[in-house]
């Protein structure tokens, strides 16, 4: 089962504060531990919302916004991607995070299988295939 760990932006995160070298130093330690049990997949942490650009698609012609935007509450500050075997195994790794604050939440992918009796199978198939090769190209 694959999820996204999705950790929620804050006012500290939205205003480009950086980590101290302490929770540098530890959440490298917890990635490492992630990536030797193969859980982790990718990850990474996000600029503020004041670097980024949001396109609406509201009518006929896409638009394009800059920010910053509001409700920091609604931001992404950063993300992991697992390789879990259940939702509890997510959450036990995620119990293990070196992090004192804040809300993060895990949802799951949906997966290929997840649209049998919908999606053709050829397209189902088509869509295993085309993961497995970005997870051999990422690993490669």
């Amino acid at each position: 089962m694959r999820v996204m760990v999705i950790v929620k932006a804050n006012p500290d995160s939205e205003a480009g504060k950086m980590p101290s070298p302490e929770m540098l130093a530890e959440m490298d330690r917890y990635n490492d531990e992630l990536i030797a049990a193969g859980v982790m997949v990718d990850g990474a942490g996000l600029h503020p919302m004041s670097r980024s650009v949001r396109v609406s698609f509201d009518g006929p012609s896409p638009v394009v916004l800059d920010g910053p935007f509001t409700e920091t509450k609604e931001l992404i500050a950063g993300y992991w991607i697992w390789q879990v075997k259940d939702l509890d195994d997510a959450v036990a790794w995620l119990k293990k995070a070196p992090f004192q604050e804040g809300e993060l939440d895990i949802r799951p992918f949906f997966e290929p299988e997840d649209f049998a009796g919908i999606a053709s199978e050829e397209i189902i198939q088509k869509e295993i295939a085309w993961r497995e090769a970005q997870l051999n190209k990422a690993q490669a």
